[in-house]
C-alpha cells in the first residue's frame, strides 16, 4: 500500500497485471478510399516496458494504436502477444478477448455514471458486487477512492485521467495502450500528471503503449520510443540514442530545433559559415545538410570562433532565445542560450558551436 499524502488516502499495489510481449509484423494498412497510412510497420513492445510512438500527425501511430485494440483491421501483416496471433490474415480476436486495455484521449467517461460505476462498466464477466470489488481496487491503483461516489463533471481534468486510466487497468490487461493521454490536459498539469501516470503504470506492470506527438514527453515517459513518419518507422531505441545518433534529419528536427546550413563534401569535410565539419561516409561532391541545435552554440562577448551580431533576443525565463546575423550569409541564425551569458548591451559578439551538437546528412532527395 502506498500513501496519497494529499488526499490522505491509501494505494493498493495488488491486483497487478501480467505483462505481455506485443509484436507487430510488417503492419500495413489502407482506409477504405485507398490512402495508406501504414507501410510495413515492424516492432514489440517488450513485457512491462513503456513503449511510446512517437510522430506527426498523419505518421500512423493512431492507426497503430487502433489496430491493436481491435478496433481496426489492418490490410496485412500480423499481430502477435506472447508469440500467439490474434490478427492476421486468417485470424481475428475480438477485442474484449485479447487482454488488452485503452485510453481513449477525451477520457470517454459517461457522464451520468458515477465514477465507480465508470470503472467498473467492463467489468460485465464479475457479479455485481465482485465488479464493485475490483473497480475499488483500481481506483485505490489512483488515489480516488475518495471520489467514488462523484461524477465526471466534479472532477479536475487530471482527475478524469486517472478515472480513465482505472477503467482501463480494472480488468488487469497485459498491454495498456494511451491514445495522446495528456493532450486535452491544462499545460501546468501536465507534467504531474504525466508523473503520475508513469508510476501507475510501473506499479501496474503492464506492457503499455504511448501515442504523443510531443518529443520530450516520449522521453520522459517511454523505456524505448518509436518514431514514425508517414506510416513507416523511421527510427526505435532509447531517448538518448534518438537524440544523440538520430537516423535521419527528419529525426534529428524531431529532437532538437536546428539551424540548417547546405554544402557540398569537400575532403571528407562540409564547410558551412559557422565552421567547417566532419561528413563521414558521404562521397566527395555530396550534397550535405549540417545541422546545428540551437542550444549547440557558445556566445561570449569577447572570444570565439564566428563574429555574429545580435539581431534580436527574447528572454523565455531560464533561456533566451537569439537571433544572429553573419557576415556574408542571408539567414539568421538562431541560438538558444542560458540567460545571463551575453550581457544585455552587447550587440557584436563571437559564436562557437560545440561538435558534439553538429549533425551532418546526406541531403535527401525530394519525392516526385
Amino acid at each position: 500500500m502506498k500513501l496519497d499524502q494529499q488526499h490522505g488516502t491509501t494505494r493498493t499495489t495488488a491486483g497487478v497485471s501480467f505483462a505481455a510481449r506485443l509484436s507487430f509484423e510488417d503492419i500495413h494498412h489502407r482506409f477504405a478510399d485507398g490512402t495508406q497510412t501504414l507501410r510495413g510497420v515492424s516492432l514489440t513492445a517488450e513485457p512491462g516496458e513503456v513503449l511510446c510512438l512517437l510522430g506527426p500527425s498523419g505518421s500512423g501511430k493512431t492507426t497503430l494504436l487502433r489496430i491493436a485494440a481491435g478496433i481496426e483491421s489492418q490490410s496485412a501483416g500480423r499481430l502477435l502477444l506472447n508469440d500467439r496471433e490474434i490478427a492476421g490474415p486468417d485470424v481475428f480476436l475480438p477485442p474484449e478477448k485479447r487482454s488488452i486495455g485503452l485510453v481513449f484521449q477525451d477520457f470517454a467517461l459517461f457522464p451520468h455514471l458515477s465514477i465507480l460505476e465508470n470503472v467498473r462498466f467492463g467489468l460485465t464477466a464479475l457479479s455485481r458486487e465482485e465488479g464493485r470489488r475490483q473497480g475499488m481496487i483500481a481506483l485505490e491503483r489512483v488515489g480516488l477512492v475518495h471520489l467514488a461516489e462523484a461524477y465526471p463533471h466534479m472532477l479536475s481534468g487530471g482527475e478524469q485521467q486517472r478515472v480513465a486510466l482505472a477503467r482501463a487497468l480494472a480488468p488487469r490487461p497485459a498491454v495498456l495502450l494511451l491514445d495522446e493521454p495528456f493532450s486535452g490536459l491544462d499545460s501546468r498539469l501536465k507534467d504531474s500528471v504525466r508523473a503520475e501516470t508513469l508510476e501507475i503504470l510501473r506499479r501496474s506492470r503492464a506492457t503499455a503503449i504511448v501515442v504523443t506527438h510531443d518529443a520530450e514527453e516520449a522521453m520522459r515517459m517511454g523505456d524505448r520510443i518509436a518514431l514514425l513518419k508517414s506510416g513507416r518507422l523511421v527510427q526505435i531505441g532509447h531517448s538518448r540514442d534518438l537524440y544523440l545518433r538520430p537516423a535521419s534529419l527528419f529525426a534529428a528536427g524531431f529532437f532538437s530545433e536546428l539551424n540548417l546550413f547546405h554544402a557540398e563534401v569537400r575532403n571528407g569535410a562540409a564547410d558551412t559559415p559557422v565552421g567547417t565539419f566532419a561528413a563521414p561516409g558521404l562521397g566527395e561532391g555530396a550534397s550535405a545538410t549540417v545541422a546545428v541545435r540551437t542550444a549547440g552554440f557558445d556566445l561570449d562577448s569577447r572570444t570565439g570562433t564566428v563574429r555574429a551580431k545580435v539581431l534580436s533576443r527574447h528572454y523565455l525565463g531560464v533561456v533566451e532565445m537569439m537571433e544572429l546575423a553573419l557576415q556574408g550569409y542571408e539567414q539568421p541564425v538562431r541560438a538558444r542560450i542560458r540567460c545571463g551569458v551575453v550581457p544585455e548591451a552587447a550587440r557584436d559578439i563571437w559564436l562557437t558551436p560545440r561538435t558534439s551538437d553538429v549533425l551532418v546528412f546526406e541531403t535527401e532527395r525530394e519525392s516526385a
